[in-house]
C-alpha cells in the first residue's frame, strides 16, 4: 500500500527536547537509586536517594510539560487544519525546517505529499530550485511576518506566500497568479520571444513563442534551419505545423544573452518599414537610426523616455550626449562591426530634468538597407546613486585634504599674525610702518577665513554655538548686507512677530547669510529686490524632501528670496557641491553655497533651494528652536566684587613642535609677565616635569605632535600634578579631540590661528 497521503493528515512533531530531557532525568534517578541502595555508608545512601528523588521530580515535570506542549500544538494544528481544509488553493503547515505537518484537500489533490517529506521535496517537480525560493521567503517572513513571490513554473505563473505562525510553524499557500503579460515576473509582451545564451542555448521562451512553435525547445538549431540567424531578415521557423516565415529582430540583453523577437513578415514581402508598427507596444524603448545618425523611426516607449525632442530626422547627437567622443564614431563602428563597447551611458538633452540612459547599439539590415537599432534603458536612478557615491568619496577626500591644509596653514598664519601683533605693540598709528603691519594682519585674517571655508563645507570647523534671536542678528547685519548688494538692488527684511531663539554660531550664520545675499545679487545684474524673511513653523509630521527627513517639531525658517535669472533643474541638484559654480572664471570659487551647506548641517539645521528659470530663487534654512529655559529663582545678592588678578601671575609650560609658533607664544606670554618654560615635544615636557621642586600652574600644548600627542602626555602628567589646568591649541578642528581626551578636567580648546590677545585672555581665564 502506498504511503502517499490522500486523506487529511497531521504529521505531529513530538516535543523531542522535553521528552528527551524527561527520559534522561528519570534514567538518572533510577541509577542514583540503585547506587544509593548499594552504598556502604548510610550518609552516602541518604545523599544519593535524595538526589534520585530530585531527579525523579524533575523528570516528571518535564514529561508533563512536554505532554501539555504536544496537546497545545495538536490543538493549534487541528484549528489551522480545519481553517485551511476548504481553501481552494494548496496550503501546507510546515515546521521551520520545512517538514510538512498538515496539508489541505487542494494540496493533497495536486501533490503526492508523503509523511515526513519536506515542502521542497513536494514542490521539486513544480518549479526549479524550490529550496532556494523557500529559504529566501522564510527569511523574509521571519523579519516581516509574511512574504510572497510570483514564480514562473511549469504549470504557469504561481504566487507562493508564507505566514509565520505563533508556534514557530509556517503556513505556505500556492495560488495561480494572473498572467498579465506586463511587469515584473510576467511572461513578457504578446510577441513571440526567445532568450538565447552565448552558446546558442535557449534559456527562456514566453508563452507566445511556445504556442507558435508548438513545444518547448532548447537550442536555436531546433527553431531555425540555418544559424547564425540573420537579424532583420525573414527566416523560416520550424513548428509542429510546418515551417512558418517570421521577421527576426535581435536585441542585446547583456551578459552575452540575446532576445530574438519573431515578428509577422511584411505583407509586401520587401518593405520592412511597416514592421515597426509591431514594436509600438513593446515595453523596451527602441529607436532606429540611419548609419549617419538620423532618426528613422521609434516606438512609444522611446518617445516617453526621450521626450518631445525625439522626431524623425533628428540627429542622435541632438538627443543625447556624454560619450566623450563623437557619437557618430560609435555609429560607424557599429555599422562596420568594429564596436568594442556595445552599450554606453549617455545623458539625455532634456531641459525639464536631468536623465541618463543606457544605450545599446545593434546593426540591422532591412532588405539590403543598413540601420542601427538603439535599445534604451532608463539609468537615471543608477547614475544618481553613482553620483552620490562619488560625491561622498569626493567630500571625504576634500575633508581630509582640508584638515591637513588647515593644520599647516593655521600654524603658518599663527606665526605670521602673532609676530605681526608683536610688531604692532612697538609701533603707534603715527609710525610709517603701522599701516603696512595692519595690512599684513588683515590679509592673514582673510587667509584664516579661507581655511575656515575649506573646513566649513567638510563640516570640520570648530563652532561656538550660542543662543540667538534672529531679529537681533539680522538687525546687526543689515548695514553690512546693504553695502554688499549695491545701489541697484533693494534689500527688505520681514520678521515673524513671534520668534523663538535658536542655537547657532553667530559668526558662521552671518557668513551663510552673506553668501546667499551675494549670490542673489549676482543673479540680478539689472537690479531687483532681495527679501529676507523669518517665520516660525511647526511640523506635526516629519517632512521628507530631497532625500532628507526633517523630524516633527518647532522650527524657525529663514528665507532668502530673489527675482533673478533662476537655476535650471539639471543644475539645481549640484549647487551645494564644492567648486561647482555657474559663474565665469574669476567671478566665483564654488565654495559659497557648499560652505553654507556645511555650516547649516553642522549646526543641526536643514537647507533647501527652490528655483524657477526667469522668475527667481528661494533658499530656505530651517533651524530647530531651543526650549525656553526654566524660570530661575532670583539670585542672592552678590558680595562686593574682589579685584581681579592681573596678568603675569603664574608659571606656564608651553609645548609646541612648530618653532615659529612656539617663539611667538612664549614671547607673547612673557610680555604679559608670565614665567614660560618651553618644550618642543611631549617627551621633553615630561622630562622637564621630572623635577619635583618645579611648580607649574598651566600647560599650554599643541594637540597633534610627533610622538605622543597633547592629551596623552597631559593625562600622564596630571597623575602627579592633578591641579594643573590645561589649554589645548591646534590647527585642526576641535573634533580631533576624542570624548576621552575632552574629559580631561580643567581644560579648554583654543583653535589656531590665534592672536596675541586671544592667547593671553585664554591663559588668564584658565589661571584665574
Amino acid at each position: 500500500m502506498s504511503d502517499s497521503v490522500q486523506t487529511p493528515f497531521s504529521l505531529n512533531r513530538p516535543d523531542r527536547g522535553g521528552s528527551n530531557r524527561a527520559v534522561s532525568l528519570l534514567g538518572a534517578s533510577a541509577l542514583l537509586g540503585v547506587m544509593g541502595a548499594l552504598a556502604p555508608e548510610r550518609l552516602i545512601q541518604l545523599g544519593l536517594l535524595a538526589a534520585a528523588l530530585t531527579f525523579f521530580g524533575l523528570g516528571l515535570t518535564f514529561m508533563l510539560t512536554a505532554r501539555r506542549s504536544r496537546a497545545k500544538q495538536d490543538t493549534a494544528l487541528s484549528n489551522i487544519g480545519a481553517f485551511i481544509e476548504k481553501d481552494a488553493s494548496p496550503s501546507f503547515v510546515c515546521t521551520a525546517d520545512g517538514e510538512v505537518l498538515r496539508a489541505n484537500a487542494a494540496a493533497r489533490q495536486a501533490y503526492a505529499t508523503r509523511r515526513g517529506e519536506t515542502l521542497a521535496g513536494t514542490l521539486r517537480n513544480t518549479f526549479a530550485n524550490p529550496g532556494g525560493i523557500l529559504f529566501r521567503l522564510k527569511g523574509q517572513a521571519a523579519v516581516e511576518g509574511a512574504a510572497r513571490e510570483d514564480i514562473v513554473t511549469r504549470r504557469g505563473h504561481m504566487r507562493l506566500a508564507v505566514h509565520h505562525m505563533d508556534d514557530d510553524t509556517l503556513l505556505w499557500r500556492l495560488e495561480a497568479a494572473p498572467d498579465t503579460g506586463q511587469g515584473r515576473g510576467a511572461d513578457g509582451p504578446g510577441l513571440p520571444m526567445l532568450m538565447v545564451g552565448r552558446t546558442g542555448a535557449i534559456l527562456y521562451m514566453n508563452e507566445s513563442a511556445r504556442k507558435l512553435i508548438g513545444s518547448r525547445v532548447k537550442t536555436l538549431e531546433s527553431v531555425f534551419d540555418r544559424t547564425p540567424v540573420a537579424a532583420g531578415a525573414v527566416s523560416p521557423v520550424t513548428t509542429n505545423d510546418g515551417p512558418v516565415d517570421v521577421l527576426v529582430t535581435q536585441i542585446d540583453a547583456g551578459a552575452g544573452r540575446h532576445a530574438y523577437y519573431l515578428l509577422p513578415p511584411p505583407e509586401n514581402g520587401g518593405d520592412t518599414t511597416g514592421s515597426w508598427a509591431s514594436f509600438e507596444d513593446l515595453p523596451v524603448p527602441l529607436v532606429r537610426f540611419s548609419p549617419e545618425g538620423d532618426v528613422r523611426s521609434f516606438n512609444r516607449s522611446a518617445a516617453d523616455l526621450i521626450g518631445p525632442a525625439l522626431a524623425a530626422g533628428e540627429h542622435i547627437s541632438d538627443l543625447m550626449a556624454g560619450l566623450g567622443r563623437p557619437i557618430t564614431d560609435w555609429l560607424e563602428e557599429t555599422v562596420s562591426d568594429r564596436a568594442v563597447q556595445q552599450s554606453e551611458f549617455l545623458r539625455l538633452s532634456r531641459s525639464d530634468k536631468e536623465m541618463f540612459v543606457q544605450v545599446a547599439l545593434n546593426r540591422m539590415q532591412d532588405d539590403g538597407e543598413v540601420s542601427v537599432i538603439a535599445v534604451l534603458a532608463d539609468a537615471t536612478e543608477l547614475k544618481t546613486l553613482e553620483a552620490q557615491f562619488v560625491q561622498s568619496q569626493k567630500m571625504q577626500a576634500i575633508g581630509q585634504l582640508a584638515g591637513g591644509v588647515a593644520h599647516d596653514f593655521n600654524n603658518l598664519l599663527t606665526a605670521i599674525s602673532g609676530h605681526c601683533d608683536l610688531l604692532l605693540l612697538r609701533h603707534d598709528q603715527g609710525d610709517p610702518d603701522y599701516s603696512d603691519l595692519v595690512q599684513i594682519n588683515q590679509n592673514a585674517n582673510r587667509a584664516a577665513a579661507l581655511v575656515g571655508q575649506l573646513l566649513a563645507f567638510s563640516r570640520k570647523q570648530t563652532l561656538r554655538p550660542e543662543e540667538l534671536d534672529l531679529r537681533d542678528t539680522m538687525s546687526d547685519l543689515t548695514h553690512l548686507l546693504n553695502r554688499l548688494v549695491g545701489e541697484k538692488v533693494t534689500l527688505t527684511l520681514s520678521h515673524d512677530p513671534i520668534l523663538k531663539p535658536i542655537r547657532a554660531d553667530k559668526r558662521q550664520l552671518e557668513q551663510v547669510l552673506m553668501n546667499l545675499v551675494v549670490n542673489a545679487r549676482d543673479a540680478m545684474p539689472e537690479g531687483g529686490e532681495i527679501q529676507i524673511q523669518t517665520e516660525s513653523m511647526t511640523l506635526t509630521e516629519p517632512l521628507e524632501r530631497d532625500r532628507v527627513n526633517v523630524p516633527a517639531g518647532e522650527y524657525i525658517c529663514l528665507r532668502v528670496v530673489d527675482q533673478g535669472v533662476g537655476i535650471s533643474p539639471d543644475k539645481l541638484q549640484k549647487v551645494f557641491e564644492p567648486f561647482y559654480t555657474t559663474k565665469k572664471t574669476g567671478e566665483g570659487t564654488g565654495l559659497g553655497l557648499s560652505t553654507a551647506y556645511g555650516i547649516v548641517k553642522q549646526t543641526g539645521g536643514f537647507i533647501f533651494v527652490d528655483s524657477t528659470v526667469g522668475q527667481g530663487t528661494c533658499f530656505s534654512i530651517i533651524f530647530p528652536v531651543i526650549e525656553a529655559p526654566a524660570a530661575k529663582a532670583p539670585a542672592p545678592k552678590a558680595p562686593a566684587k574682589l579685584a581681579e588678578p592681573k596678568h603675569g601671575d603664574g608659571v606656564i609650560l608651553l609645548v609646541e613642535d612648530e618653532a615659529p609658533v612656539r617663539a611667538f607664544a612664549s614671547r607673547a606670554l612673557r610680555l604679559r609677565g608670565y614665567t614660560v618654560l618651553e618644550a618642543d615635544s611631549a617627551e621633553a615636557a615630561l622630562k622637564t616635569l621630572e623635577d619635583a621642586s618645579l611648580n607649574v600652574d598651566l600647560f599650554v600644548t599643541d594637540v597633534v605632535m610627533p610622538g605622543k600627542d597633547g592629551p596623552s602626555w597631559v593625562r600622564e602628567a596630571l597623575q602627579e600634578r592633578p591641579d594643573v589646568r590645561v589649554v589645548f591649541v591646534s590647527g585642526y578642528a576641535e573634533d580631533r579631540l576624542s570624548d576621552q581626551q575632552r574629559a580631561i578636567p580643567n581644560s579648554v580648546f583654543l583653535p589656531k590661528p590665534f592672536s596675541l590677545n586671544d592667547l593671553a585672555e585664554t591663559v588668564h581665564q584658565q589661571l584665574h
